[in-house]
C-alpha cells in the first residue's frame, strides 16, 4: 500500500470535516481531551470551534527511526486543562486509529482517573484505518488499508535545531 502524504490545507480540511460531522450529529458535549502528542492540532482546532475548553492527555507510545516502531504506550499522570473539573461530556480527540489500543486504553484511562464526572464519552479521529479493533464515533476518512501517513508536522521529528538555524537564519545587518 502507498504511504498516504497530507498537505496542510488537506489537513485542515479534514478537520474541519470532522468538525462538521460532529456538529451534524446534535451531540452536547461540554470537554474535548486531545491525546498528545497526534491529537493536539486537532482538539485545538475543535476546542475553538465548538467554543469549549480542551484538556490534553499526554500519550507516547511511538518512537524509533523516523517515530515508525510501535512500543508500549505510556500515559502522563494527569491531565493537563484549565477547568477545575473534566466534563461530562467528553470528546476525545486524537489524529489517527490503526491499531485501536491507544484509543480503547484512553477511554479506559479517563474513566478510571475521572469516571466520577463522565456521563460519557464520544471518540473522535481524523483518519480510521480498517484495521483498527475499535471504531470511532466521528472520523473525516476510513481508509480500506494500513497506509503510513505522512502528516504535514512530521518534518520536525526529522530536524534538528542546527538544521533549521542553518536554512532560516540569514545574517544580522550591522
Amino acid at each position: 500500500m502507498p504511504d498516504l502524504h497530507v498537505s496542510w490545507t488537506d489537513y485542515h480540511d479534514l478537520i474541519e470535516t470532522l468538525a462538521l460531522q460532529i456538529y451534524d450529529s446534535g451531540w452536547d458535549f461540554d470537554q474535548v481531551v486531545c491525546l498528545a502528542k497526534g491529537g493536539l492540532r486537532a482538539g485545538d482546532i475543535l476546542c475553538r470551534l465548538f467554543d469549549l475548553p480542551l484538556a490534553v492527555l499526554s500519550t507516547a507510545s511511538y518512537g524509533g527511526k523516523d517515530n515508525r516502531h510501535r512500543g508500549q504506550l505510556i500515559f502522563s499522570r494527569d491531565l493537563s486543562m484549565t477547568t477545575p473539573n473534566l466534563g461530562s461530556r467528553v470528546l476525545v480527540v486524537d489524529d489517527l486509529v490503526d491499531s485501536g489500543v491507544s484509543l480503547e486504553r484512553s477511554t479506559a484511562w479517563l474513566l478510571h482517573k475521572y469516571g466520577f464526572y463522565i456521563e460519557e464519552i464520544r471518540t473522535a479521529v481524523i483518519w480510521y484505518k480498517a484495521c483498527s479493533t475499535t471504531k470511532p464515533d466521528y472520523y473525516s476518512q476510513f481508509l480500506t488499508d494500513n497506509p503510513w501517513i505522512h502528516q504535514p508536522f512530521e518534518k520536525y521529528e526529522q530536524m534538528s535545531l542546527p538544521d533549521l538555524a542553518a536554512t532560516r537564519r540569514t545574517p544580522q545587518a550591522v
